[in-house]
């Protein structure tokens, strides 16, 4: 019985293996082929040699922390102006002068950025608001103060009465990444608090036919109108920008939403607590952009950075001792590629700064500190200008109590038609020109409007006026 039992284990044991030999031939016959066409693969290799970078994360994106504390920050902002209709029949058959007060109302979000009622939003969703009603997320209501406006960055700042609001807290925006997972909030059509989610498409995006420079964070997060002023926040709910506009021939969203950077907009709202207006941070040069054409020609491998092509006398580059021909790659370690970067980053600056630029000089790297001054010059590139403050004497010499002179022309053929260094500007297409930052904002409309009318005061005091299509 013993012998009989061992038998059948050696049976089952032959039938076993016969069978396992059966299928491991079937499995290469299978397979013969597919070594044959691919006879360097090899599987160990292939799972021993790859590696999961530190960095990356294969576990879902969760937002729902993130919105939760965004949704109470994020405000409903409505903007009440009114204005008189008249009608021409009434006023013909009844002689009536002026038509009926009506009331306009305009709609956007805000961003409550501390606990006792501070809120940005854009200069756009509250221009010309002769009130400013503000809606929490828990349908509470508020009349708005209007603390202060930069025009140039289309940020507003205003302020409730009330305290322990929820706020959301600023990021870093200098160091978001393309890629990034991102949440917009806001009151798109006028509906209650929405959140939408993307990535961040491109960083420093100067937008086309703007007529300005500007340094826009751009999304693929869906934004529409009512959005404008709302938050754009990062995984950890940290704010990292303002939702500002969207490119569309259909005036709703199709792909594209940009945003101001955080670092610029909390630098515009310290400005106008602190000193009331936007201090703006100068440094002195005239540009153009480092490309794969115009690399060779300076005789360096980048193809991203800023070259500079002039350096104005007495401005912070000047002092410092920055030379035409060098070219900027990085200021303070954040990356500088194109104009659009430099600007961004100094609009997170102030006069009296000071900036570690990272230059390339005939081929070699340095690092130069330059001292940022107050923005008292402009170079209107599309004329051939150099434009400078009117200092209190010069003022006062053409009965001014401020304004600007052409400190410089850089195109010859202005000379020829008669305008003259040390002459004054007094108006762009009708705007008065009482600054340098009033000279840039005519400018940038200009440029939208395809036509510039200069009105200059001469040394003589005589208004002479001319035209450029």
């Amino acid at each position: 019985m013993h012998m009989k039992k061992v038998v059948g284990l050696v049976l089952v044991a032959a039938l076993g293996g016969l069978f396992s030999l059966m299928v491991y031939t079937t499995f290469l016959e299978e397979t013969a082929l597919v070594v044959e066409e691919t006879p360097q693969l090899n599987v160990a290799s292939v799972s021993t040699n790859f590696t999961t970078p530190a960095s990356f994360s294969v576990a879902p994106v969760d937002f729902r922390e993130a919105a939760k504390q965004t949704l109470s920050a994020v405000v409903h902002v409505k903007n009440k102006s009114s204005y008189k209709s008249s009608n021409a029949m009434e006023a013909f058959l009844y002689g009536r002068r002026s038509g009926k007060e009506r009331v306009q109302i305009g709609i956007g979000s805000g961003v409550i950025v501390s606990s006792d009622g501070y809120i940005i939003t854009n200069n756009h969703v509250i221009e010309g608001a002769s009130e400013i009603e503000i809606t929490l997320n828990d349908k509470k209501s508020y009349t708005a103060e209007l603390i202060g406006t930069d025009v140039s960055n289309d940020i507003a700042l205003i302020k409730v009465g009330a305290t322990d609001l929820p706020y959301v807290v600023f990021g870093d925006s200098d160091h978001v990444e393309v890629g990034e997972w991102v949440l917009a909030v806001g009151n798109p059509y006028n509906l209650s608090a929405t959140v939408t989610a993307g990535i961040i498409s491109a960083k420093g995006r100067d937008l086309l036919g703007s007529g300005q420079t500007d340094s826009y964070i751009q999304t693929d997060a869906v934004v529409n109108s009512g959005n404008s002023g709302g938050a754009l926040v990062n995984t950890r709910g940290e704010l990292i920008g303002i939702n500002t506009m969207i490119t569309s021939n259909t005036g709703s969203y199709i792909g594209y939403s940009f945003a101001v950077p955080s670092n610029i907009a909390k630098k515009v709202i310290e400005d106008i607590m602190e000193f009331g207006n936007v201090q703006k941070a100068f440094i002195g040069i005239n540009y153009k952009e480092l490309n794969g054409e115009n690399n060779k020609e300076f005789q360096v491998e980048n193809t991203e950075g800023v070259i500079i092509t002039n350096v104005l006398e007495e401005s912070g580059a000047w002092t410092a001792g920055i030379k035409p021909n060098d070219i900027i790659i990085k200021a303070d370690n954040v990356e500088i590629a194109t104009f659009a970067d430099l600007s961004g980053f100094l609009k997170t600056k102030r006069p009296e700064d000071i900036v570690d630029f990272t230059i390339i000089r005939e081929g070699s790297e340095s690092i130069i500190e330059v001292k940022l001054y107050k923005n008292e010059r402009t170079a209107l590139s599309q004329l051939g200008l150099n434009l400078k403050a009117l200092n209190k004497s010069e003022a006062k010499e053409f009965d001014l109590s401020q304004g600007v002179k052409i400190e410089r022309i850089t195109n010859d053929r202005l000379a020829e038609l008669g305008l003259k260094e040390g002459q004054v500007i007094r108006r762009i297409n009708g705007v008065e020109i009482n600054d340098i930052d009033d000279a840039d904002k005519a400018m940038r409309k200009a440029a939208t409007e395809g036509r510039i009318a200069l009105e200059v005061l001469t040394d003589k005091g005589v208004t002479e006026r001319y035209i450029f299509n």
